[in-house]
């Protein structure tokens, strides 16, 4: 026999029926999506800051034993020239070999009005435009000795607001003021919160004369066997390879313990979404018991029944998740945050729509499920003599 369902316009005009209850239940559902498209679009903007900052044609030298943390690495100032002499397959601009050699520290800022100011310097030649290609100057121009180039996300890690990092201003750090000469932009890298030096600047003002590691731009997929080999071969100088790709794979594991109580906040977030889509719609189920009843009467199953209640409790999911979508769109989408190793932009991505709306939905539906079989379970005139 075949099932007789429900027309799709009777939830509707159900749910239009009651207006303010509906809209209660709307405005709960989109508290709970905005929540999840939040959790969300944070993992997704540290999962893209990550994957913009690996440039998979660049290897990268620095010291043994130190893992993922570059600011303590520490190598001789001769191994770029070593390296350019030694290992085939570097690529060449203009005569020039791809390497930059580098200077990665924090340190901390002196910044009227703010506290514990900490700050991500990297001191390198002109050079490093050659290796790291996604970065650009934006604003300003290279810089002179005693300046400065800053990321577009800066001031967001040192805690200050946009407007204080200007081309013309200054930075205090390392006991000195440094001019700032130009604006950096490297498509959401890690690059975005950093602060460039002049590399001997940077070496002077931190007495020091060595590096934190060297960029390389690999032409050849054999210069990254050739490199890893020249640093086993150079024992002497205490150095290791990795391509850059591999680098970046290592902090993304490192940070997968963020990833999994994101995603458990996501499920808790859902889970209390559900009591409160239940117990809303228990209450708008049990004032129907007597319709329902009546819809038993007339020659429609409690399949078609149950069916229908779950597409309004959907229906209001949806509406919900669209509501927190346009929330966040609005508001959350690309607001920067400050992390430990620099900030980076929230992200509502296809991924943190299509898991928000789902949620929502799923949300809204489960939660009509529950009350609607309770109330179902009911004799028919029993349910009919309801008051």
């Amino acid at each position: 026999m075949r099932l007789r369902m429900l027309p799709l316009e009777y939830g509707i005009r159900n749910l239009l029926r009651r207006p303010l209850r509906s809209g209660l239940t709307t405005l709960a559902l989109t508290l709970v999506t905005t929540l999840i498209y939040c959790t969300i679009g944070f993992l997704q903007g540290l999962t893209k800051m990550l994957e913009v900052s690996a440039n998979p044609d660049t290897a990268i030298v620095f010291s043994i034993n130190m893992g993922d943390n570059l600011e303590y690495s520490s190598i001789p100032m001769s191994t770029s020239g070593l390296i350019s002499g030694s290992v085939d397959g570097v690529g060449i601009t203009h005569g020039v070999h791809d390497i930059s050699p580098e200077l990665f520290l924090g340190t901390q800022m002196d910044l009227p009005g703010v506290e514990d100011a900490f700050g991500l310097l990297r001191g390198v030649t002109r050079e490093v435009f050659q290796v790291r290609r996604s970065v650009q100057i934006v604003e300003g121009d290279w810089m002179q000795p005693g300046e400065i180039l800053v990321g577009k996300l800066a001031a967001v890690k040192l805690g200050l607001n946009p407007g204080d990092i200007r081309v013309g201003g200054e930075l205090t750090f390392e006991g000195q003021s440094w001019k700032i000469a130009g604006l950096l932009d490297s498509g959401g890298g890690i690059f975005d919160s950093e602060i460039w030096c002049r590399l001997t600047d940077l070496q002077q003002a931190t007495r020091r004369e060595d590096l934190s590691l060297v960029a390389i731009s690999c032409e050849q997929e054999s210069a990254f066997a050739e490199l890893n080999l020249f640093c086993k071969r150079r024992y002497d100088l205490e150095i290791q390879s990795m391509s850059e790709s591999e680098y970046f794979e290592t902090l993304n594991k490192d940070y997968q313990p963020i990833h999994k109580l994101g995603w458990l906040m996501v499920i808790l977030i859902s889970i209390s979404g559900l009591f409160a889509g239940i117990n809303t719609m228990y209450g708008a189920v049990v004032g129907r018991t007597r319709e329902l009843a009546m819809l038993q009467t007339i020659g429609y199953g409690r399949k078609a029944i149950l069916s229908s209640l779950i597409q309004e409790g959907a229906l209001l999911g949806m509406a919900g998740s669209v509501l927190g979508f346009l929330i966040c769109r609005e508001f959350v989408h690309g607001v920067s945050v400050k992390f430990t190793m620099g900030a980076f932009g929230l992200q509502l991505d296809q991924w943190a729509v299509i898991s928000g709306c789902l949620s929502g939905i799923l949300v809204g539906a489960i939660g009509a499920f529950a009350p609607a079989i309770q109330s179902l379970r009911k004799d028919i005139t029993t349910g009919l003599k309801h008051v």
